[in-house]
């Protein structure tokens, strides 16, 4: 058996001191590191993590919907 492979879309905010992440379609998925990299690295390992203890407690495993988009304005 082949795994599924789904892609979520992840929002990085860079904070005072470090970097965040959460995943819109994954509520309460979330991970915070010292650089970008690292935040990526530790938000793709809780995203599976996540995954993982949905299909213990027999929850469905929503699809990623969330879409992304950059809007470009004018700014004084």
């Amino acid at each position: 058996m082949t795994p599924m492979t789904k892609v979520y879309a992840v929002v990085l905010e860079h904070g005072e001191h470090n970097w965040s992440a959460y995943v819109p379609d994954l509520p309460g998925c979330i991970a915070t590191g010292t650089t970008r990299e690292q935040t990526l690295a530790l938000i793709q390992e809780a995203i599976a993590f996540h995954i993982e203890g949905m299909q213990f407690h027999n929850q469905q495993i929503p699809e990623p919907t969330t879409q992304v988009e950059w809007v470009e304005v004018a700014a004084s």
